[in-house]
């Protein structure tokens, strides 16, 4: 019998499963100059991190007055990404190792992220991580992205698990705010160690301030059982 009875996992995808982060920079970069904005940074970008593609676009409309659609603006940024997507994400080699872990115990899993549902598909294809990780929720498929809690109350839903059953594993301060929002325990690994301060990852039941370094697969199996009190 599987230590882990009872629990289910939702993973956040950009940023914690696979290092996705630059081709969204990259990405966003090409669009923005594409409309005369040609200093976006990758300072600037970092404060879209956590946050779903559509709220990203929005903002940019406003921010530096695009003409564009939300429409065109939207398209332009998820085509430039799938031709980054599709080629060079890399997963992270020790969360490959905790979703097979995970899968080996028939742990259930989900996907909850920000992207669009075919950059979500482009990913996990590319990085076979789709062959462990069936359900996936975009925020395009929910009223609210994070830190609104529905992709997670919606992931849970399609896994049939209580929320207090789940737990979450965050890269980002709004996708921490919405797992404690949806009433879920969560593994905060920052994207960025220096955001480690930020309020929001003072919820998370586990932070590793050092990120992706301090992450290893066995570790994070057995916080899950002692925090579970299955142990």
């Amino acid at each position: 019998m599987s230590k882990l009875r009872g629990i289910s996992v939702i993973f956040d995808l950009d940023g914690t499963l696979v290092d996705s982060e630059p081709h969204y920079y990259e990405a966003g970069r090409q669009t923005l100059a594409a409309y005369g904005v040609h200093d976006f940074t990758w300072a600037d970008h970092e404060r879209y991190l956590g946050i779903s593609t559509q709220e990203t676009v929005a903002d940019w409309k406003d921010r530096y007055r695009l003409p564009a659609s939300m429409d065109e603006l939207l398209a332009a940024k998820n085509r430039r990404y799938l031709e980054l997507a599709r080629s060079a994400t890399r997963a992270y080699p020790e969360m490959r190792t905790f979703v097979e872990l995970l899968a080996a115990e028939g742990v259930p899993m989900a996907v909850a992220s920000g992207s669009s549902p075919q950059a979500i598909a482009a990913v996990l294809s590319g990085t076979g991580l789709g062959a462990h990780l069936h359900t996936v929720v975009s925020a395009d498929e929910v009223a609210h992205g994070k830190p609104a809690p529905d992709v997670f109350l919606e992931a849970a839903r399609r896994l049939g698990a209580a929320p207090s059953d789940c737990v979450v594993l965050e890269d980002a301060a709004p996708g921490v705010a919405a797992a404690h929002a949806a009433g879920m325990r969560c593994l905060a690994i920052p994207y960025v160690p220096a955001q480690a301060d930020a309020p929001e990852f003072g919820t998370a039941g586990l932070l590793l301030r050092g990120g992706q370094e301090e992450f290893t697969a066995r570790s994070a199996y057995d916080w899950l059982v002692n925090s579970a009190g299955l142990s």
